[in-house]
């Protein structure tokens, strides 16, 4: 089940994220950026703040997408 909850909030993150960056990216992409995101932002949150909720791990997953979109953006393939 915690999978299944990774997935859905990474997708929403993910989506989220793309529309704050505005940047256009597939399905696959979106929800890829977004889990990954999701682990990324949500550890470092949890980790700084010691907060704790599923709505800390959904902003830790915003953060973590804007971060990964930002470096992808950066030093990504131009």
């Amino acid at each position: 089940m915690p999978l299944v909850m990774l997935i859905v909030v990474g997708a929403a993150a993910g989506y989220l994220a793309t529309r704050l960056m505005r940047i256009d990216t597939n399905v696959v992409v979106t929800v890829s950026i977004g889990v990954l995101g999701a682990l990324l932002g949500g550890l470092v949150l949890r980790f700084l703040l010691t907060v704790t909720g599923w709505m800390a791990g959904f902003v830790g997953a915003v953060l973590g997408a804007m971060l990964l979109i930002w470096a992808w953006r950066t030093y990504g393939p131009k």
